[in-house]
């Protein structure tokens, strides 16, 4: 086993560690530990939650949780000799949930409080709880489904500079003055009260989280990008723009499909993740890089039979949009979740399956205007009975076990 660099104590609050994990992006965030290019070795991580959803069979939690918090990220891990504008080369050699506690959670979110994809659909918080079995996972609020998991890190990336950040808060902010009453908000905006800044304290805390950009979107540097092959196996090259590069890492994934369309939209967990780093230097204008690149992993499951849906730039009410990938996608999940329900899965439940089997989401076509076309993959392999359509029509083979988790009145 690789030497843990940070370690937390899961039974205390993110706040009360040792090393503190920090919660949003800002250039003058200490390094946490720092290590030489080559180095390989093992970060410890929380829930993206840092704690605030358990195992059980009430949805409160996600209906309640407190987003201004969120994500707990474990670093920055500051690299030797690396300067703006190099290439930061991060090699994923392992990602592994808690050996003490194997389970993870997947949030329908409310729609007040960050809604998804569907949110217009499917706008109560529920919860599925996910237990593992080494590489497999199954729910005791979803049966008749088991499924090897594509372990990743929903979130990483390095931190930005004074100039990046700026911009980052000057173009959100200004999206946000659009429509600013909009529930859900069109972004999250700095927010001081609940910033937890790493090792910072003080006035100098309090400052930097005045206008430390939030970790919900992906950005330039990597960030919540919530990609699900970047698993074990996987090689990313990122843009440094601070000197040390600050790595961070968290929102471990057990399992995730493409889109994360619950918003908690993964088997979200605590747990570890193994890594190697290496430079390559002023490798941004070497080969042009913007956004991180990545190779993906030679590891992962491999599914081979799939019921594949489509949708196009129709919306449910038979609403016309031009080339609008986004509504695409949409009607393919919705349905495939209208699909599931013939077996007798609720649509919650569906939804969830949806946000935790490794479906593969792609853009299909994107040039027969007025229509793109989004394609929704769904292994069927991940099924234990016959999800095929055939002439003796569906036959209601999910059995009789708890619905997913609901919330309890207020």
């Amino acid at each position: 086993m690789l030497e843990t660099l940070i370690s937390y104590d899961l039974s205390k609050l993110p706040e009360e560690q040792d090393i503190k994990p920090h919660n949003r992006w800002h250039p003058d965030i200490p390094m946490a530990v720092t290590v030489k290019p080559g180095a390989e070795f093992r970060l410890e991580c929380f829930d993206w939650t840092g704690g605030q959803i358990g195992n059980n069979d009430c949805a409160d939690d996600v209906r309640d949780v407190d987003l201004t918090k969120v994500h707990y990220l474990t670093g920055p891990v500051g690299v030797e000799g690396a300067e703006p504008g190099d290439l930061l080369v991060v090699d994923i050699l392992d990602v592994a949930p808690v050996a003490e506690d194997p389970w993870g959670f997947n949030g329908i979110f409310a729609r007040e409080n960050g809604g998804g994809l569907l949110t217009e659909f499917f706008p109560e918080a529920r919860k599925s709880i996910w237990d593992f079995k080494g590489i497999y996972t199954s729910s005791r609020h979803i049966p008749g489904v088991e499924f090897e998991g594509i372990m990743h890190p929903g979130l990483i990336g390095c931190l930005p500079s004074k100039e990046l950040l700026a911009e980052w808060n000057k173009r959100e902010s200004g999206l946000v003055a659009t429509d600013p009453d909009r529930v859900p908000p069109l972004a999250t905006l700095p927010y001081e009260e609940t910033a937890l800044m790493g090792q910072m304290t003080g006035s100098e805390a309090k400052a930097a989280g005045a206008e430390g950009a939030r970790t919900v979107p992906p950005r330039e540097h990597g960030g919540n990008c919530d990609i699900k092959n970047l698993s074990k196996g996987s090689r990313i090259y990122f843009p440094v723009y601070v000197k040390g590069a600050g790595l961070s890492v968290g929102d471990l994934h057990f399992s995730q499909g493409d889109g994360e369309i619950t918003f908690c939209g993964a088997i979200e967990m605590a747990g570890s993740i193994e890594l190697r780093v290496q430079i390559i230097k002023d490798g941004v204008k070497k080969y042009g890089i913007k956004n991180p690149v990545f190779k993906p992993s030679k590891v992962d499951p491999k599914y081979r039979d799939y019921l594949i849906f489509e949708g196009i730039s129709v919306d449910h009410t038979g609403k016309q949009f031009y080339m609008d990938t986004t509504v695409a996608y949409q009607q393919a999940c919705l349905n495939a979740i209208e699909y599931m329900k013939k077996f007798g899965y609720t649509g919650e439940q569906a939804l969830s399956i949806l946000g935790t089997a490794p479906v593969e989401g792609h853009i299909s076509g994107i040039v027969d205007i007025p229509n793109a076309c989004a394609t929704l993959w769904l292994p069927t392999e991940i099924f234990d009975f016959d999800m095929m359509p055939n002439n003796d029509g569906p036959k209601i083979l999910v059995p009789e076990g708890p619905d997913m988790t609901k919330t309890s009145d207020k």
